[in-house]
């Protein structure tokens, strides 16, 4: 379930990348290689559970399931605190640094 929440996650951010017209000013490009970078690394962990547990990778019980559906929304949720703070830090509108200017 980890795999497929980060790849829908990362579908979604993929195309919101390429239909936004500012996709560069709001580093859309950076959330989507997150959540790539993450469904790569569940592919990976898929691969070598798979490799160990043969067919009986797909005989989880509901609490593994449940188990590893949190943890997928957990890595998506943690992706986007990590774009966000990246988007904080560029501050791509001058919200910030016009603040700071006045006091």
């Amino acid at each position: 379930m980890t795999l497929l929440i980060t790849i829908i996650a990362a579908i979604c951010a993929t195309v919101v990348w390429y239909s936004c017209d500012k996709r560069d000013s709001y580093k859309l490009g950076t959330l989507s290689l997150i959540y790539w970078g993450a469904s790569l690394m569940w592919l990976m962990d898929f691969v070598f559970e798979y490799a160990e547990l043969k067919t009986e990778y797909f005989n989880q019980s509901f609490a593994d399931i449940l188990n590893d559906s949190l943890l997928g929304v957990t890595v998506v949720a943690i992706g986007l605190i990590a774009w966000l703070a990246i988007l904080l830090i560029k501050d791509p509108k001058g919200v910030f640094k016009a603040k700071f200017r006045k006091q």
